[in-house]
């Protein structure tokens, strides 16, 4: 989990999966804001990395979180239509 541990993990995850919950509008709970921070961080790393670009830390991991969040929650949308 690029160096930060399992808990901080959660913690930095949950915080990315909030902060997307509230731009993208959405009304998701506790425990899918860690996944969605922690899943989209994952995501959105790979993604990232087969470009070249490299990230370490928790700073890192909160933008890849967030934005990777952001991103499931919009593929999430489009799937529900």
């Amino acid at each position: 989990m690029n160096g930060i541990g399992w808990l901080g993990a959660i913690i930095i995850g949950g915080l990315a999966g909030w902060l997307a919950e509230k731009v993208m509008k959405s009304n998701t709970g506790l425990l899918m804001n860690i996944v969605l921070g922690i899943v989209g961080s994952i995501v959105f790393s790979a993604i990232l990395q087969s470009f070249g670009f490299f990230g370490r830390g928790w700073i890192a991991f909160l933008v890849t979180g967030f934005i990777g969040a952001c991103l499931l929650i919009y593929l999430a949308r489009l799937l529900r239509r």
